[in-house]
């Protein structure tokens, strides 16, 4: 491994644990599908290759040349690294273009007679993959990738024991298949962690076609991330109050102000979001619209948003899955205009439940979010 990628691998490897950390203090509310199932993205991986070096062949070339073979060793492993840009196409698929080398690969052979047989093979080129993603939960997704390189192979030999052959380097440019699995965690809408082994189909410029195994960590960062708030709502200046009157006038009797009122909606979490998730789906976005539309003409004070669950799962579970939810929709209310400073949160979990949970029926009540909104009506002079 040369000193180089040794400062390239721990480049990335403490860039990504900085970012991881940076990214969990952030808020990592999963508020964005739309603009996350369809962004470019950037990343870099590194890792360790390996190669297949075809022993048996070597040893019979030199045997037909008269040798014989008395110490062979072999060096299969390097340092691996891959640059990469991609799109996502929606919440499955993506098209990666990327540059990688793979390392070089050597032997050292010594034959009958002092004899020496020498050789070293690198592996570098660019890539295009289509990139499947399922994902296993809201964080981990399985990855599986399919594609097509165009490589350049270096392969060089020394020693005094050639094959009958003077021409001691050899290069060749060849398109061959690649295919890849691994795993995807996000660390937020715009920060991932993947790992990943790939296998390079690959021709070692001496007619003689292998395989060459990449095992890599990479780190994935999406552009363009859309802020999460639209500009604050600010309620209308008050008027000042009229100045005192010195000469005599009719007695005004002021209207009492109008009281408070307080009206409280609960929403199916169905009817929000996809089954264990927590990000609004296009249907209850339309809900919620709705709602602040019923708003207009209140002089809005505090708005509660408070997710509970049903009976399935751990309490710490259910806990963590009715903040998200409650979360999420405050964070699609602040989006609409509503001012952040006034919407409040909390999550319930299974601790509050309105039906009983032996019933399919009974669970799917239990499941809501409710949005309670507080202020007062303007009445008309």
């Amino acid at each position: 491994m040369t000193i180089a990628k040794t400062l390239g691998a721990l480049g990335v490897m403490t860039g990504a644990l900085l970012a991881a950390q940076a990214a969990q203090a952030q808020d990592n509310t999963f508020i964005n599908p739309d603009w996350a199932n369809s962004a470019w993205y950037i990343g870099a991986g590194v890792g360790q290759s390996r190669a297949t070096i075809d022993e048996p062949r070597l040893r019979a070339s030199l045997a037909a040349n008269g040798e014989t073979v008395t110490g062979f060793s072999k060096d299969q492993r390097d340092t691996g690294y891959k640059l990469f840009v991609g799109r996502q196409l929606n919440q499955y698929l993506a098209v990666e273009a990327g540059y990688f080398d793979l390392g070089k690969f050597d032997f050292k052979s010594t034959t009958s007679g002092n004899g020496a047989l020498n050789g070293e093979a690198g592996f570098r080129g660019v890539n295009l993959d289509l990139l499947g993603q399922l994902p296993l939960s809201q964080r981990l997704s399985l990855l599986g990738r399919v594609g097509m390189h165009y490589s350049k192979t270096n392969t060089e030999f020394g020693g005094n024991r050639l094959l009958g052959s003077a021409n001691t380097q050899a290069g060749e440019r060849k398109l061959n298949a690649k295919l890849g699995l691994g795993l995807e965690y996000k660390f937020s809408e715009a920060l991932a962690l993947r790992g990943e082994v790939e296998r390079y189909r690959l021709n070692d410029a001496v007619g003689n076609r292998g395989d060459v195994d990449l095992y890599s960590v990479s780190l994935v960062y999406k552009l363009g991330r859309p802020a999460s708030a639209t500009p604050a709502y600010q309620p209308p200046p008050q008027e000042a109050a009229p100045a005192p009157v010195v000469m005599p006038a009719p007695v005004i009797v002021a209207k009492p102000a109008p009281a408070p009122v307080s009206e409280k909606v609960s929403f199916a979490s169905e009817a929000l979001f996809d089954f264990d998730q927590s990000i609004i789906k296009p249907q209850g976005k339309l809900a919620l619209d709705k709602l602040l539309g019923q708003l207009q003409g209140m002089d809005l004070e505090v708005i509660v948003t408070v997710g509970h669950t049903d009976a399935v799962g751990s309490d710490a579970y259910n806990q963590g899955l009715s903040l998200r939810r409650a979360n999420a929709v405050k964070a699609y209310l602040v989006m609409q205009g509503v001012d952040g400073s006034r919407v409040y949160t909390e999550g319930k979990g299974k601790t509050q439940p309105v039906a009983d949970n032996s019933s399919s029926a009974g669970r799917a009540a239990n499941r809501r979010v409710t949005v309670e909104v507080v202020g007062t009506r303007k009445v008309a002079n």
